[in-house]
């Protein structure tokens, strides 16, 4: 018997979440960064007549309230537009001005050019009057350089990979001395091997008066009391006033820490300059102040004279023919796009800040400290919750934005970091793990590197109970070569 097959139908019942076409120019200036948002709104000014730029000192009064309403069709479509027409206009998505810094002006921070970051250090490196086995050095010690220009890797390491990988035979003496020549080079602090060395480097730049001698004075002696802030310990042990200290510690906060980002980040990222989208000033006091830089973006308003003309084509009973009507129509589209994208605006400034001030409060110790190994575990659903916002929302908002701290101008990328749980349920942050980890290969005896093995217990008598592949995992992220690899051939 041929079995018959049946097709039935049934019908269900789902939830589709669409976006709206305001929703959609919402999301789309929350991804801008501060230079691409302030052509956007350049832009707009120049498409949308209704849009203009300036502020409105008062508030518009309201009209025709005793107006006659026999005209029901003239009524509505005045009904239309009156939100317009009667509401206060002043654009309220520009913030404060920031409170007064001691750190430069941040129209010196940016840094444009047609180079890449080597490229401009490659070019200092090339007027050095020295020989071409230290030039191939220097090359390769550029290249080893990190986004911050900083060199984190050991001279001992760098020594092993140019042995391995470029056939190049040198001694930690020769890079030693081919890195004090990039350390001369512009900006100052490039080719530090720690902040320290950094700002060492540029108090070393400095005119030397007396200050300068106490600013190298407390970095070379009393670095780690001047990075835990032990202010009482110091005075005790320089004789210095506390004043004086407050006068040391205002200066050494100029100094930057990131000198790499003076030449913008890798290869293809600095044909632009970076303009941090928030700014943040610390204070001694513990006072934290978050303002957007968005100084040279337009303020919005609708323009009054687009306003009156739609009001004459209202108001013109008698002469309403289909070329008025389809004037008005249009006007009320411009009108309604212009505020609508002032609402956009608007709402793109209010989901920064609300981003922003939660990863201030998550990460409030780093913005006091500058301390990467304070930096807590935090992904971006521990923001989302915080602020109520999607995790997609929060992922376009820290994607290619930056933010001017007391300590230098990071990516937000750099706030959000994982954690790892330990067997006993202990949540600590793999940044902290990894820099506690490259520590240790840097401090290890080259002629016998440690293993994966011997890392882990090192790093578990330190506090880090951390399992031998977790340890082989951030050693590769960290581009750290295995055991055999990095022993000395010297």
């Amino acid at each position: 018997m041929k079995q018959v097959s049946r097709q039935t139908q049934t019908q269900t019942q789902r939830q589709v979440q669409t976006l709206s076409p305001q929703q959609i120019m919402v999301v789309k200036l929350i991804e801008l960064p501060t230079l691409e948002l302030e052509e956007r709104v350049r832009a707009e000014l120049l498409e949308n007549p209704a849009l203009e730029e300036g502020v409105e000192e008062t508030h518009l009064e309201e009209k025709l309230s005793g107006e006659d309403s026999s005209n029901n069709h003239e009524d509505n479509e005045y009904d239309a537009l009156k939100d317009y027409l009667t509401e206060d206009d002043i654009p309220d998505y520009k913030l404060r001005e920031p409170r007064q810094s001691y750190q430069n002006p941040l129209e010196e921070i940016p840094f444009a050019d047609s180079t890449s970051f080597y490229e401009i250090l490659q070019t200092q490196l090339g007027e050095q009057k020295i020989s071409d086995h230290q030039r191939k050095l220097g090359e390769y010690l550029i290249g080893s350089l990190d986004d911050d220009g900083l060199l984190r890797k050991p001279l001992s390491h760098i020594n092993d990979e140019l042995a391995i990988y470029a056939n190049i035979e040198t001694t930690n003496e020769e890079l030693l001395e081919v890195l004090n020549i990039i350390q001369s080079f512009d900006p100052p602090g490039i080719g530090a091997r720690n902040l320290q060395e950094c700002l060492l480097i540029q108090i070393n730049r400095q005119k030397d008066s007396s200050t300068t001698k106490k600013e190298k004075l407390l970095i070379s002696d009393f670095y780690e009391e001047f990075t835990k802030k032990h202010w009482t310990k110091i005075v005790e042990q320089t004789g210095w006033t506390r004043g004086e200290l407050n006068e040391i510690v205002k200066e050494i906060t100029k100094l930057n820490p990131r000198p790499g980002a003076a030449l913008g980040e890798t290869v293809g990222h600095n044909t632009q300059p970076i303009i941090p989208d928030f700014i943040v000033d610390t204070y001694d006091d513990g006072e934290i102040n978050l303002s957007l830089n968005n100084k040279n973006t337009p303020q919005l308003r609708i323009s009054q004279s687009f306003k009156n003309l739609a009001d004459e084509h209202i108001y013109n009973k008698k002469n309403q023919n289909q070329a008025s009507k389809d004037a008005l129509v249009f006007m009320k589209q411009k009108i309604d796009s212009a505020q609508g994208f002032i609402d956009a605006i608007k709402q793109r400034q209010n989901t920064l800040m609300s981003t922003m001030h939660a990863i201030i409060e998550w990460q409030k110790t780093f913005f006091l400290t500058g301390d990467e190994t304070q930096l807590r575990p935090m992904i971006l659903k521990d923001i989302a919750k915080q602020t109520d916002l999607d995790i997609s929302t929060i992922s376009r908002v820290s994607n290619s934005k930056y933010v001017q701290t007391n300590h230098g101008i990071f990516p937000l990328k750099f706030f959000f970091n994982d954690s790892y749980t330990t067997k006993d349920g202990e949540e600590m942050s793999v940044r902290e793990i990894k820099i506690a980890l490259q520590k240790c290969v840097d401090e290890e005896n080259k002629r016998k590197p440690l293993t994966d093995d011997a890392l882990a217990d090192l790093l578990e008598k330190q506090g880090y109970p951390i399992a031998r592949r977790t340890v082989a995992k951030y050693r590769q992220q960290l581009n750290i070569p295995v055991a055999r690899l990095r022993k000395s051939i010297k």
